[in-house]
């Protein structure tokens, strides 16, 4: 299926107010897209698109997720690609986080079930201590990167910890990912102008497998 097969702003899928993991995994649900950011100030921020795409159920037992980011004008060369866990914890939704093991084998598969279907549990690798806390605050749904600031990626021959702070509605996507020096406290990569604010161009919570909840 190419990207303009499913329908634009589709939201119609039943919302279940007070399950934590159902609001997040709708919301997460999507192509997500910063186009106004970008038109309004495109020396600071490229134009970039999110897709996270359900997966089977069988994939992990649990509600997951591949997830690419691509500049729109090459929807076929992601620059970060990766699979996703949902683990309900009470108040809170944990998020592990791995990596692929020949990612570009599956570049594009964020917008092609086709290309989606093919990836399987045994190319994955956790990222251990990368994982996402999430939590309700009223209509919004906040996340981190869970505490100790272990969560390390080597940027310009510096190794440094990750800071990501999402926030996400079930029409918005807000996120500010940053590398700090461990020694300085210094940036050292990420926007020094805040954060991607997208929008949700389409819903994928139909293929969510809710009814295995």
């Amino acid at each position: 299926m190419l990207i303009n097969d499913y329908l634009i702003n589709d939201y119609n899928s039943p919302q279940t107010e007070g399950s934590l993991l159902r609001d997040l995994a709708e919301a997460m649900a999507g192509d997500f897209s910063n186009q106004k950011q970008a038109f309004a100030d495109s020396r600071n921020y490229a134009h970039i698109r999110v897709f996270f795409r359900p997966l089977p159920w069988e994939f992990f037992s649990a509600i997951g997720f591949y997830s690419e980011q691509v500049y729109d004008y090459d929807l076929w060369t992601p620059y970060r690609q990766g699979v996703h866990r949902l683990v309900e914890r009470g108040d809170d939704i944990y998020i592990e986080n791995y990596s692929l093991n020949d990612a570009m084998v599956y570049a594009g598969a964020g917008h092609n079930r086709d290309i989606l279907q093919t990836i399987s549990p045994d190319c994955i690798q956790r990222r251990y201590n990368c994982s996402m806390v999430f939590k309700r605050d009223g209509d919004i749904l906040r996340g981190s990167v869970e505490p100790g600031n272990k969560c390390l990626i080597p940027k310009k021959g510096i190794e440094t910890y990750l800071v990501s702070d999402v926030e996400i509605t079930q029409t918005t996507w807000v996120s500010w990912d940053r590398g700090i020096n461990p020694t300085t406290g210094e940036q050292v990569w990420g926007s020094a102008k805040g954060p991607l604010k997208f929008e949700k161009r389409a819903s994928f919570a139909s293929e969510l497998p809710l009814s295995n909840l």
